[in-house]
């Protein structure tokens, strides 16, 4: 073929392709499509997705790969929690009577709502233990002291798992400890989200010499652009098997508020510090995310579990379990355990939550909830970290208050903290927001607990936090800009997917 024929066919090929090139992008479409509808989602999230992708070609099809792909990763994912499950069945069964006995003992204390404890055990999710230390920490400067000191304690293990790990000030105090405590023989184990903490990634890839374990969970590379979506947002540590903290704060300045600082916002945040039986729980959820993320094998029974179940070494009062959930979890476990305690709601429930994108059945109950005469309060930040979530946020608010729930907007900075308490019997205390990526995408973890100190001081801060707050009623919320209100209802279209 000589130079002439060569371009001749050239130009019939392009032409060719400029008047069929529908035909593939077509197959293309209905395929993505197709596998959309398969995977049996919420319906609204299909069609959320399916508008996305009609209506920004393309673009549509780029952002379903990186962020929208669930089918296979789910199953896989799904594979590794039944393994796990497996691995502690025997156990699980040995402990069948204790774990009877312990619900006996919360439901003789608060009646009915003990049903959150019997439903995280039937989901074998978390054994109810009693006897436990719970001490409230609110905001960094509450809870970094307390921690640290605990990681200079350490004599035998410290296990980390924190979304967002920042070097700056307190995370180079805390990765110092962290190298002091490895030279002294203590096993030593960093997880982290490898897109929360990516200062913190690159730093310890330049270190050469680094005493302790430390891992990336669901590292993103170009060939696993697929499972960028799924996140680990959990905020635990244990130490010696002794202690747990879990909570809403992670590692970073931001959430101390000093001064010296230099902050532009208060972070309004809430952890809790446990002690007791319920840690070897928390260890366990260590040892499981541990394992997802190909971390070095340790063995459970090598003094890992300092309180093993069951266990007379009383240490308080407080009645504690946890709820986790993930992408692979046969359900929204995090979400059903709040509904299981609302549906037990006898006179008062207090939320608190930056991002409030919820599922429907979390919507209705709480609507149901306010509408039968119990007293519904929620609090939420003025102004959020998150422009698109907080306008999907303020469009769910209208039917909120037509129902009669208290709305409250904070107002003296960011409130970051995820808690929920219900009667001063039950509260809720982690890392899980009142939303769909919290419910359904990311991995997340709440510590259950009955404890009547704990409840009675998140009352108290809960009205403390009220005086940095504008209550919104449905006549305030009417005189709205009509523009910010359409605002809302198009990120609303966005809810199923954030």
């Amino acid at each position: 073929m000589d130079f002439d024929e060569d371009m001749e066919f050239t130009q019939e090929l392009l032409n060719f392709l400029k008047q069929w090139y529908w035909i593939p992008v077509v197959f293309l479409y209905l395929g993505v499509l197709s596998t959309i509808l398969i995977e049996n989602r919420n319906p609204t999230k299909t069609l959320s997705w399916i508008l996305v992708i009609v209506f920004l070609p393309v673009i549509g099809l780029l952002i379903y790969y990186f962020f929208g792909q669930k089918f296979n990763k789910v199953r896989r994912l799904r594979r590794v929690n039944d393994a796990q499950t497996l691995r502690l069945k025997k156990e699980w069964d040995r402990l069948e009577p204790y774990m009877e006995q312990n619900i006996a003992r919360i439901n003789d204390r608060i009646g009915t709502l003990s049903r959150v404890f019997t439903f995280l055990k039937n989901e074998r999710l978390s054994s109810p233990t009693t006897g436990n230390s719970a001490k409230l920490l609110i905001n960094g400067e509450g809870k970094f002291p307390d921690f640290l000191k605990s990681l200079r304690e350490a004599r035998h293990s410290i296990h980390i798992e924190y979304y967002i790990f920042e070097v700056d000030t307190i995370g180079k105090e805390v990765l110092h400890i962290l190298e002091e405590k490895a030279r002294e023989g203590v096993f030593v184990r960093l997880l982290v989200d490898s897109i929360g903490s990516p200062t913190l990634v690159r730093h310890l890839a330049r270190q050469k010499d680094l005493n302790f374990e430390y891992r990336r969970f669901l590292p993103v590379t170009f060939t696993s652009m697929g499972s960028s979506n799924y996140r680990n947002h959990r905020k635990i540590a244990v130490i010696d098997g002794e202690i747990g903290y879990i909570g809403g704060i992670n590692i970073s300045d931001r959430y101390i508020n000093d001064p010296a600082n230099n902050n532009l916002v208060f972070w309004r945040d809430t952890s809790l510090k446990i002690g007791g039986a319920a840690v070897a729980m928390l260890q366990i959820s260590f040892w499981n995310s541990w394992n997802l993320a190909d971390g070095t094998p340790f063995q459970l029974n090598e003094g890992y579990l300092l309180h093993q179940m069951p266990d007379e070494d009383k240490k308080g009062n407080a009645a504690v379990s946890f709820v986790e959930s993930d992408p692979g979890s046969l359900g929204p476990f995090n979400m059903e355990a709040i509904l299981v305690g609302l549906g037990e709601a006898d006179k008062k429930i207090q939320l608190v939550t930056p991002y409030y994108v919820p599922s429907d059945e979390l919507s209705t109950a709480l609507k149901v909830a306010a509408a039968s005469g119990l007293e519904v309060e929620m609090m939420l930040p003025e102004r959020s970290d998150s422009y698109i979530v907080q306008h999907a946020s303020l469009s769910f608010i209208k039917p909120l208050l037509e129902r009669g729930v208290k709305v409250y907007f904070y107002k003296k900075g960011f409130i970051h903290a995820k808690t929920i308490n219900i009667d001063g019997k039950l509260s809720y205390i982690g890392t899980v927001n009142l939303d769909t990526r919290s419910f359904y995408i990311n991995y997340e973890i709440a510590a259950v607990v009955s404890d009547e100190t704990v409840c009675r001081q998140l009352e108290a801060q809960f009205e403390r936090d009220k005086e940095d707050c504008e209550l919104m009623t449905l006549s305030e919320w009417k005189k709205r800009n009509v523009w910010k209100r359409g605002l809302d209802s198009v990120c609303r279209l966005l809810a199923p997917l954030l």
